[in-house]
């Protein structure tokens, strides 16, 4: 998490939020690159969206357990 001006902590949902902003923004302003600036506001939209659903997932990553014939583990 990174911290705005405040000092309070941003979320990545919100830091993409504030992204998608700034393209629209500018894509309303720079009339010749408008559909760049719009491809990547909706982009950033989708990642505030996934940044969203994952912030409420508990992930735990456990690798799997060495098989028999797996010399690797030995070193």
């Amino acid at each position: 998490m990174s911290k705005d001006i405040a000092g309070i902590a941003m979320t990545m949902r919100d830091e993409y939020l504030t992204k998608a902003a700034e393209f629209f923004a500018r894509a309303r302003c720079d009339t010749s690159h408008r559909g760049e600036f719009e491809s990547l506001a909706k982009s950033y939209l989708r990642l505030a969206m996934q940044a969203d659903r994952n912030s409420h997932l508990d992930v735990v990553y456990e690798p799997p357990p060495p098989t028999l014939g797996d010399k690797s583990e030995l070193k």
